[in-house]
């Protein structure tokens, strides 16, 4: 972080906490490194594990000590107008989840919906009152070493059936989606975006390589993955413009070739892109 901000001191104000672009890279960069870096299922790999607060307070720390704002990550969590139950959880854990960015001296935030815009607001009102940030806040008290911030083995936690069909279906659904233009999906009320949709594929392709056993006493496979695709294919209303040929293609390359981990799905994903694009000119 010391060497991005002088690298970009002209040409940035801070740095953000990008969540999940963070959980990918360890995944991503530990995929083939042993069992100890085998992550449970994303949704227990929350922002309060050892490890994510590591990375957060240096975030903080660091930026202000070079006088840079922290911005905080993106709750994922969106509002559901046309269900009050789901938009009052995702209300009330980002609620929770600004009130903690403030607390740790973060000098502003994102969301994924103008909604949430009022309920991030008032929580970062109510510690910074009327400063423009806290940049002042310098965090000495943070001391954080190489070993807390690649701590994956005290998340705890396992992985699921439900899990591994969710990552399933994320990474299907978000592949087709950005393949007809939208880099942002709204799936299952949760914005999803490449980064989240990296961490599916890639906790997909390390399950299948260390021979994970759910919770639920399901031996992660190609063959049980290849059937979840089926399932999910099965229960989506189909048409003439839809991708999912492209993405199930796509999917078996970046998280289904256990001698080979794609860097990025993009990489794969922008071939069909083209040719989709080049396809549909006049």
């Amino acid at each position: 972080m010391d060497e991005i901000l002088w690298e970009l001191r002209d040409h940035c104000a801070g740095l953000n906490a990008g969540r999940w672009d963070y959980i990918f890279s360890i995944i991503k960069n530990f995929a083939g490194s042993g069992r100890q870096f085998i992550t449970p299922d994303r949704a227990q790999i929350t922002m309060t594990v050892p490890f994510m607060r590591a990375y957060t307070e240096l975030l903080v720390s660091t930026c202000h000590k070079r006088k840079a704002h922290a911005i905080g990550g993106m709750s994922a969590f969106i509002p559901n107008r046309r269900d009050k139950e789901v938009t009052d959880r995702a209300l009330e854990a980002v609620k929770t989840d600004k009130a903690r960015e403030a607390a740790d001296g973060f000098d502003g935030t994102w969301v994924a919906h103008p909604d949430l815009i009022p309920i991030a607001q008032a929580e970062f009102d109510a510690v910074l009152g009327k400063k423009p940030n806290q940049v002042d806040r310098l965090r000495d008290d943070v001391h954080v070493s190489p070993d807390q911030l690649l701590d994956i083995q005290s998340i705890g936690g396992d992985v699921t059936d439900a899990g591994l069909r969710t990552n399933v279906a994320v990474g299907l659904l978000y592949i087709e989606s950005w393949l007809r233009g939208t880099g942002a999906a709204a799936i299952d009320n949760l914005m999803e975006d490449v980064a989240t949709a990296e961490i599916s594929r890639s906790q997909i392709w390390q399950w299948i390589r260390y021979e994970v056993v759910t919770r639920e006493g399901s031996h992660v496979t190609h063959s049980l993955v290849e059937q979840i695709i089926f399932d999910i294919l099965q229960g989506i209303e189909r048409n003439s413009n839809d991708r999912f040929d492209d993405a199930v293609t796509i999917f078996r390359q970046i998280c289904l070739d256990e001698n080979h981990f794609p860097t990025f799905l993009t990489l794969s994903a922008y071939s069909q892109f083209l040719v989709s694009s080049a396809s549909s000119k006049p």
